[in-house]
């Protein structure tokens, strides 16, 4: 399982700084993942336009087109599922590493690619291997870092994902999708060369009694300091691993025996009972439910689904500019709102961000929406480009980066680090990426149908509907959880059922409930 703890404060012989450069360094690896990933996901956004109806070469007709950019969203579940086990088995930082193998094959194959199935074979490996990244960049960072800089490092995993992001679309504008997929081999590389420099997270050693390597790992963490500084640190750390190693059945039927008796009972059925105990316990379900529903929102609010065919959408609706442009411009504005909210989260706080978010981009898809009723005949079709208006203007362009920039703003993936229990968290990571992805799938698959049938305007007023009905149920559901250490978070979903936010309009009814 995947296990972050919260920890005191370090010793202030060490420098702040010191400390703080040696968990980043730690991190490159996991973080160099979320890079590769980044280029990953927008890789069939620059593909898309040269092999839709090619004249030569590799060439897609519309419906191959769409199974083929929802393809990678398709396997990564697969990946996430298998991510957890690895996790375990190998440790956090071999996990890393062997995240990085697939990758390079796919990389290797979507360049050699010579005819469509092995084109959809790699988008598949891609897929594959974008899942399995999962579980090795939560558990790593989570574990190695210290609580008071846990919500920053995790916030720079997504910044790096952006980073990958904004340097697919630019390579898009200056090299053909073959070039683009080789110059992707370098993320993986150096990602592997990183592991280097990146120690094994000390919990995990501490899970598996190699107390004196957890020690070493811990020092180097804390500013590659000596162990009398990290004593204490430590100390609290394995008290917790010895903790975490009694029976799940016997902590959570409140039965105190010298001597566990369920070590003896038949396999299978021990199997079903920590299975109930951890997975179906309600600390478990109710965050995972939470997550998995904010998913869909965050899915289902317009870019995501669009993204895949983002360059011909852009040339459907009319934008004055250049689609190969626009898409490089959407990369640098996802590049500077996940910056700015690093700096966001700590101001306002996750909650209102996130209701924020699913707003803005509903505003954004509904507005869209009417300026396709207005302006566009029924006759333009996304995946036909000799549809496309020969009118222009700037009115969907500001669009489009407004919607980029709320989405931007959503942060499904902070929050999948820190809101489930320890026993659960890898599994339950696991399965909220997988649901992540297959609600990216039927969102990006389900683009040509909805067009179809709805046209541009129908597709984005759906869009705009899914951003309105998430807004409103994470007003009504989703807690605060920034300042809130993990156990905190976990003792409040043990309690009583009941609306979770604190908000002045709830809290003022629940008063006239009363």
């Amino acid at each position: 399982m995947v296990i972050k703890v919260e920890i005191g404060s370090q010793n202030p012989t060490v420098s702040r700084l010191r400390s703080i450069t040696s968990q980043f360094i730690a991190s490159m690896s996991s973080f160099l993942l979320l890079l590769d990933l980044g280029m990953a996901i927008i890789f069939s956004t620059i593909m898309m336009p040269a092999i839709l109806n090619a004249s030569e070469g590799l060439s897609l007709n519309e419906l191959e087109a769409s199974w083929f950019g929802s393809m990678s969203f398709l396997t990564q579940p697969a990946g996430a599922l298998i991510s957890g086990p690895i996790v375990d088995y190998f440790g956090r930082r071999k996990a890393n590493f062997l995240s990085n193998v697939p990758m390079l094959a796919a990389w290797l194959l979507m360049y050699f690619s010579w005819n469509v199935p092995s084109l959809f074979t790699g988008s598949a490996l891609l897929g594959i291997s974008l899942g399995i990244m999962e579980a090795p960049i939560n558990s790593y960072v989570g574990e190695i870092s210290d609580p008071s800089i846990r919500g920053a490092l995790c916030t720079v995993t997504q910044f790096f994902a952006s980073v990958g992001i904004l340097l697919m679309y630019f390579l898009g504008t200056v090299v053909d999708w073959r070039n683009a997929a080789l110059i992707c081999l370098i993320a993986p590389i150096a990602s592997m060369i990183m592991v280097i420099f990146a120690p094994e997270t000390p919990v995990w050693l501490l899970a598996r009694n190699r107390e004196k390597e957890a020690l070493q790992s811990l020092c180097k963490l804390r500013g590659w300091t000596t162990p009398e500084n990290v004593k204490a640190e430590f100390d609290e750390l394995n008290a917790y691993s010895k903790s975490m190693a009694k029976c799940v059945i016997c902590y959570n039927t409140n039965q105190e025996q010298k001597t566990c008796e369920h070590e003896s009972m038949n396999w299978f059925m021990r199997r079903i009972l920590t299975f109930r105990y951890v997975m179906l316990c309600k600390e478990t379900l109710r965050p995972l439910l939470l997550v998995m529903m904010y998913f869909l929102f965050y899915v289902m609010s317009g870019l995501v689904p669009i993204r895949p065919n983002l360059i011909n959408v852009c040339g459907a609706l009319g934008m004055a500019q250049d689609g190969k442009y626009l898409a490089f411009m959407v990369g640098v504005i996802t590049f500077i709102t996940t910056f700015v909210v690093i700096g966001l989260i700590k101001v306002v706080g996750k909650r209102k961000l996130s209701i924020a978010s699913l707003l803005g981009s509903a505003i954004s898809c509904m507005l869209l929406s009417i300026y396709a009723k207005r302006n566009l005949p029924d006759t333009v079709f996304s995946y036909k480009p000799s549809t496309f208006p020969t009118e222009t203007s700037v009115v969907p362009t500001v669009l489009l980066y407004l919607l980029t920039i709320f989405t931007g703003l959503g942060i499904p993936w902070v929050l999948l680090g820190e809101l489930f229990p320890f026993r659960s968290r890898a599994s339950a990571q696991g399965l909220s990426a997988a649901s992540n992805y297959v609600f990216s799938f039927i969102g990006t698959k389900t683009l040509f149908d909805l067009e179809s049938n709805l046209r541009l305007w129908g597709t984005f007023a759906v869009y705009a509907g899914f951003g309105f009905i998430g807004a409103i149920y994470l007003y009504f559901f989703l807690p605060e959880t920034e300042g809130k250490t993990l156990q905190e978070i976990e003792d409040f979903y043990k309690g009583e059922l009941r609306i979770f936010a604190d908000d002045p309009i709830i809290n003022s009814c629940r008063k006239h409930k009363r």
